[in-house]
């Protein structure tokens, strides 16, 4: 065991001295790391912000059923029932008309007062607002509904909703894709400016397996300069994006508040997105260090 520590300290030190000894190549590393990340962070914080937005409008999806004024209570009731038999409803909530009059009154606002003059003779239709496990189940179920009896008009945004999901789904690919290659260019970045590094040192690698070193003790030192590397680069992002995000997000946030949007809050997400950019700088390191130092060890 005394041994093992001994080795680790030994590696650690080495890691730390190479870095020194070759300070141009490390300063060239952990800026391909530094931009990599700032692209990354940037991309990730708007896609995951457009994802926030995207899943609070889907939440805000409902199908609103209005029931035929023939309709009895318990022919009301049979309608709710059937439509909570749905497997893809997750919810049915009863709305009476002089609920429904009330709540266009006050989305009017002062203009509302003029629908005041309804309440004795009230011409809307009581309601079963409709909301699906699912938003993407909604144009079914929906569909669904409308061959029931006694559902006299269902809407849910049709035309509109569907043009929605559709905007959803693609922006989320497209995110995925730019991401991954993203993350992707970042490693070829990484691994081809420490390949340079470790090239100028395959003289040294040599003279360690000449004297019997192995694989494992050679890569030590190369998996920990990558690992510093990775870390180094990545501190400048994550000061860089968690500044902006708190500027922006007190900039934009009540602005957007009016319509309804929100933006991921300051806390947890700016730590989240932190720890991911550290986490990310670490794996591209030692990735991009490993694939490198393989070529030199093989027998």
């Amino acid at each position: 065991m005394a041994m093992k520590a001994r080795t680790l300290r030994r590696h650690l030190r080495e890691s730390f001295k190479s870095l020194a000894r070759n300070g141009w190549m490390t300063f060239a590393s952990a800026s391909a790391v530094t931009v990599t990340l700032i692209l990354v962070g940037v991309f990730f914080v708007i896609m995951m912000n457009l994802n926030k937005v995207a899943t609070d409008l889907e939440a805000q999806v409902e199908i609103r059923v209005h029931i035929d004024v023939a309709a009895s209570k318990e022919d009301q009731k049979i309608l709710g029932q059937k439509i909570e038999k749905i497997p893809e409803v997750k919810s049915v909530k009863y709305s009476p008309k002089d609920q429904e009059l009330n709540n266009l009154i006050k989305s009017f606002g002062d203009e509302g007062e003029a629908y005041k003059l309804f309440e004795q003779d009230n011409p809307l239709n009581d309601v079963f607002v409709v909301k699906t496990v699912k938003p993407e189940d909604t144009m079914m179920v929906a569909k669904k509904i409308e061959k029931m009896e006694y559902a006299s008009k269902v809407k849910y945004g049709q035309g509109k909703i569907e043009k929605l999901f559709s905007i959803i789904k693609t922006s989320r690919n497209v995110g995925i894709v730019l991401i991954i290659g993203l993350l992707f260019t970042a490693m070829f970045l990484i691994s081809n400016t420490i390949k340079i590094t470790i090239v100028a040192r395959r003289r040294e690698i040599e003279i360690m397996r000449l004297v019997g070193a192995t694989n494992a003790f050679i890569r030590w030192p190369f998996f920990l300069e990558g690992l510093w590397l990775g870390l180094l680069g990545s501190f400048l992002p994550i000061a860089l994006v968690a500044t902006s995000y708190y500027y922006l997000y007190d900039l934009l946030q009540p602005k957007l508040s009016g319509n309804f949007i929100e933006l991921l809050h300051v806390n947890p997400f700016i730590y989240q997105i932190s720890g991911l950019l550290l986490l990310m700088g670490a794996l591209i390191g030692i990735w991009g260090s490993m694939m490198s130092v393989r070529k030199f060890l093989k027998v």
